[in-house]
């Protein structure tokens, strides 16, 4: 028996080990959520609107007629 002598672990210890789990679950956790998130992410989508959709946008604005916006929706299909 050691009887409180030798082996114990001080404050610093308690600290260190502390700050350790805290960073500890906090990685895993994040790296889970970054898993998750990357995995039910819908294949091929950048994050933002697409090239007709913003085509779309730009002729319901009136920024551009329906003569240029068939010739263009036309190129884009086209070009695949």
């Amino acid at each position: 028996m050691m009887y409180w002598y030798g082996n114990g672990m001080n404050g610093w210890g308690y600290a260190v080990m502390t700050i350790g789990m805290v960073l500890f679950w906090t990685v895993a956790i994040l790296g889970g959520v970054a898993l998750i998130r990357h995995l039910t992410r819908p294949a091929g989508a950048a994050g933002g609107p697409s090239a007709e959709q913003l085509l779309a946008e730009r002729f319901a604005r009136g920024e551009i007629d329906e003569e240029e916006y068939g010739k263009r929706l036309k190129t884009l299909r086209s070009s695949g």
